[in-house]
């Protein structure tokens, strides 16, 4: 199904073709590729939730490079605090609820992009991805998501473009996408849509995580379908050691245990124990040759040394990069 006038908001609703012609047309503009200003007379309002470095700056750029106007809106500070719950009563902090706001912008934007960072408090309310729905449900334009509770599409499809690069394929690859030591507890949203993506694109991918720190089952019933078109196995391990043998890539991430919501000084003492995770030389030492991603910003020493992310074999900035130019080829085949 065609991608122009859709909301984008995770990758396993797109068809794996059209997924790959944006990758294709990400690559034509990285190389330079531009021969018209496709989004001239168009603006595109991003609305975000929380701070952010890389997304902020590719798609502010990005949109200015394909010759629209991107409209930034940071929620509480620019824009008026945002109640998102249905029949809230209104009676405290929130000044206007998500549904007023989204049908105002729908009438000056042409698309909208929403960052909504969860605030790891209520496990049933991220797992909902209640702000992004709440905005898709709105909404008279298409929604794009800048990364949400349960994923972070673009970051995802970055990343699939980096490994194709360096690696010169997807399909068969090997990955490791482990879990990571950090001082906080954080979404599952990349390790979410990057083990999506990875599977659509055929990678044999083996996820790592200590057993407190599972993904959600939603995300692996849209794996397991993936799964079944790609013909590629997912495995699911408690060990770095099984994970990192014979790897193309090594992919870290931390993210919080669904177990431990709103709990955090339960979960920190789970974490203590696992502060050997760390992905270090001497563990990469035993793949086959990996690249190593994150998504970044990192913790250095904490999630990996200095050695790994300063590495001949890290990729992180390069798919940093690409993020830019895989957001352009979505804001075109959008809109």
């Amino acid at each position: 199904m065609p991608l122009k006038n859709r909301h984008f908001i995770s990758t396993h609703e797109c068809l794996l073709s059209d997924l790959e012609a944006l990758i294709a047309r990400a690559r034509a503009f990285k190389h330079g590729l531009l021969e018209a200003k496709p989004l001239a007379g168009k603006s595109v309002a991003l609305v975000f939730f929380n701070p952010s470095l890389r997304t902020r700056t590719t798609f502010e750029l990005g949109i200015r490079t394909l010759g629209g106007t991107p409209i930034t809106l940071n929620i509480g500070q620019e824009a008026w605090s945002l109640e998102h719950r249905e029949g809230a009563v209104m009676d405290e902090g929130k000044t206007e609820h998500v549904k007023d706001a989204v049908r105002v912008l729908s009438r000056y934007v042409d698309a909208i992009g929403v960052r909504c960072f969860p605030k790891m408090a209520s496990r049933e309310e991220d797992l909902a991805d209640a702000v992004i729905h709440g905005f898709q449900k709105y909404s008279d334009v298409p929604i794009l998501n800048l990364e949400s509770s349960l994923y972070h599409p673009c970051q995802a499809l970055a990343d699939i473009m980096t490994i194709h690069e360096k690696r010169g394929m997807t399909r068969g690859a090997k990955v490791a996408l482990t879990w990571a030591p950090h001082p906080k507890p954080l979404p599952t949203s990349v390790p979410n849509s990057f083990l999506l993506a990875a599977a659509q694109f055929g990678c044999e991918v083996t996820l790592a995580h200590p057993p407190e720190f599972p993904l959600p089952p939603l995300v692996h019933e849209f794996v397991e379908k993936q799964v079944a078109l790609s013909g590629r196995p997912v495995r699911v391990v408690n060990s770095q050691a099984e994970a990192f043998p014979g790897a193309h890539v090594v992919y870290a991430k931390s993210w919080g245990g669904l177990g431990y919501y709103g709990r955090w000084e339960e979960e920190k003492k789970i974490r203590d124990g696992y502060a050997n995770w760390i992905v270090t030389d001497r563990k990469m030492s035993v793949t086959s040759d990996a690249m190593f991603m994150h998504c970044l910003p990192a913790r250095r020493n904490v999630e990996m040394t200095d050695e790994v992310i300063d590495g001949p074999r890290s990729a992180v900035y390069d798919s940093a990069e690409n993020r830019l130019y895989v957001q352009m080829a979505l804001l075109e085949a959008i809109l």
